[in-house]
């Protein structure tokens, strides 16, 4: 089984280290008795679920779409009819490209809360060598 150092699971979670230290410390983190503690892998993906559920999703919809980012939205660009949009989710950042018209229609602004949706054919999965 994998396990990850503290600092390698704090990038991992999108926390500081000192946040995955408490975590230890209150018994929601398990570690393997190495020292210094290593968390196993495990545990810790078990944890990155708990926390991607924390972001609810505002827009109330069924939908088919299991690629679903919640986020803020930390820049808008307009270009004639076209438009940048970046979502914060978490420590995924989004880039939407739609039209401007569709940004003025979801008023969407620095600081909205928004939902990215991403529909894929193709994914790649990759692993660190070694």
């Amino acid at each position: 089984m994998q396990t990850f150092k503290v600092s390698e699971a704090a990038r991992l979670l999108g926390v500081s280290d000192d946040t995955v230290r408490r975590w230890v410390d209150q018994g929601a983190l398990p570690t393997t008795g190495a020292s210094p503690a290593e968390i196993p892998g495990d545990a810790l993906a078990e944890r990155a679920t708990e926390l991607a559920r924390a972001a609810s999703d505002p827009t109330d919809v069924l939908s088919s779409a299991r690629n679903r980012f919640v986020g803020l939205v930390t820049r808008v660009q307009l270009d004639g009819v076209m438009a940048q949009v970046d979502i914060q989710a978490g420590p995924h950042r989004v880039v939407s490209l739609l039209s401007a018209e569709a940004v003025r229609d979801l008023g969407l602004e620095v600081g909205s809360l928004a939902v990215a949706v991403v529909k894929a054919t193709n994914v790649i999965v990759e692993t660190p060598k070694g």
